[in-house]
């Protein structure tokens, strides 16, 4: 028997996608289109129309590499929302504000830096 999650996650896939500062919509191939609020998704409400209009599809999601931002489609249908945390998108906003690009990757590391940091201050204490 199968569910419905993973009848979606075989077969639907987007086309196309657009995003303004309202509203992503994905046009899927099977000719339903989708849209949820930008706000779902905070990298997208803060990226550049330019950065929004650069994306790939894969079939199965979406995939925005200028700002390391991405979705399924299956998520979408299901009403999912971005599952980043707020402690990682305020290190993307703080880097970007400086002009620098980051990754998940470097805001992992900047996190086991300043746990460790804060271990061996315990340590001294």
């Amino acid at each position: 028997m199968s569910s419905l999650a993973s009848d979606i996650e075989r077969t639907v896939r987007a086309k196309s996608v657009r995003v303004t500062d309202a509203a992503i919509t994905v046009k899927l191939e099977d000719g339903r289109a989708v849209s949820v609020p930008t706000k779902w998704y905070p990298r997208l409400m803060y990226a550049t129309p330019t950065e929004r209009a650069n994306y790939e599809i894969d079939g199965y999601g979406v995939t925005w590499p200028d700002i390391e931002a991405d979705f399924s489609i299956r998520g979408i249908l299901l009403g999912q929302k971005s599952g980043e945390s707020a402690g990682s998108l305020k290190f993307w906003l703080n880097h970007r504000r400086k002009g620098r690009t980051v990754t998940f990757e470097d805001y992992i590391k900047s996190r086991r830096t300043q746990q460790a940091h804060a271990k061996k201050l315990r340590k001294t204490a």
